[in-house]
């Protein structure tokens, strides 16, 4: 389908070109409409077309290393996708799927040559507007990077939280209760020895101020602590339910398909069986 220079317009990717520029490229690129579930181009395809969405929804996955499929990106209108292999002139590294009926335009490379030839200056309003998206994706690479919870939590912790922990650490270290008993048993000794010269005599009045008022620090200064490894651990529950949730739906879809498949063959089975046979 001819492509109308008034969809290109509304393109970021070509909205600083001017109107000859739109024209030109309007005479080359095509139109296409993909209906819904349709595949518009697979992994391993020849990346010689690339395409912008116009409307509808489309969807681009891949497979990782332990053969899961994963979205990459679900691109609003106005959007490009496949350029990259289409420009490079490689294999294409998703799978682009509509997810409803979808229009999209169809860029090849020699779509871009021709628009270059005769307008070159349209090939920098164009890198413009791909190096703002290169920018953009690399922000957002770098806000949404997978990051584990703890690294997240000691960035946000606040120094009171810090002291918190180190005193909760060493507070229940074996360093902790060696010194405290090396002190107690020394501080006693002492004023046993002075008698009635000691500055706290028994029954160590002082020293058991001194105690209560240790214990009523301590105890809300590791009860914090406790609070933050509480945090952490409810965040790990959560990405282990996380991930749980996402094998449960894994097991589930392939199910679905053994028993599509059974139903396939079952459906095979009969036809044959059905078929009349030739003596």
């Amino acid at each position: 389908m001819v492509c109308s220079p008034e969809v290109l317009k509304h393109v970021p990717l070509f909205s600083l070109l001017d109107d000859e520029e739109t024209a030109v490229l309007a005479g080359q690129v095509e139109l296409k409409t993909f209906s819904q579930r349709q595949r518009i181009y697979k992994m391993g395809d020849a990346g010689g077309r690339g395409y912008v969405l116009v409307s509808g929804r489309v969807r681009l996955t891949t497979v990782d290393e332990d053969q899961q499929e994963v979205v990459v990106d679900e691109p609003a209108p106005g959007q490009f996708f496949g350029f990259a292999s289409m420009l490079e002139g490689t294999p294409h590294q998703t799978e682009a799927l509509a997810l409803e009926e979808s229009v999209c335009v169809e860029v090849d490379r020699n779509d871009i040559s021709v628009l270059l030839e005769r307008k070159p200056q349209a090939g920098m309003d164009m890198l413009a507007i791909i190096g703002r998206q290169f920018h953009a994706t690399h922000q957002l690479v770098r806000v949404r990077a997978n990051r584990h919870p703890n690294e997240i939590i000691e960035e946000e912790e606040t120094m009171g939280e810090k002291v918190a922990d180190e005193v909760a650490r060493f507070g229940g270290s074996w360093v902790f209760i060696t010194t405290f008993a090396v002190v107690l048993a020394v501080y006693t000794l002492l004023n046993v020895r002075l008698g009635r010269a000691a500055w706290d005599p028994y029954p160590f009045i002082l020293l058991n101020l001194f105690l209560s008022m240790l214990a009523a620090i301590q105890a809300p200064i590791i009860m914090m602590s406790q609070n933050r490894q509480d945090k952490k651990d409810r965040l790990r529950s959560e990405l282990d339910f996380d991930v749980n949730r996402r094998a449960a739906s894994d097991i589930q879809g392939l199910a679905r398909k053994i028993n599509l498949l059974n139903e396939k063959v079952g459906d095979l089975d009969d036809l044959l069986r059905a078929k009349p046979t030739h003596s």
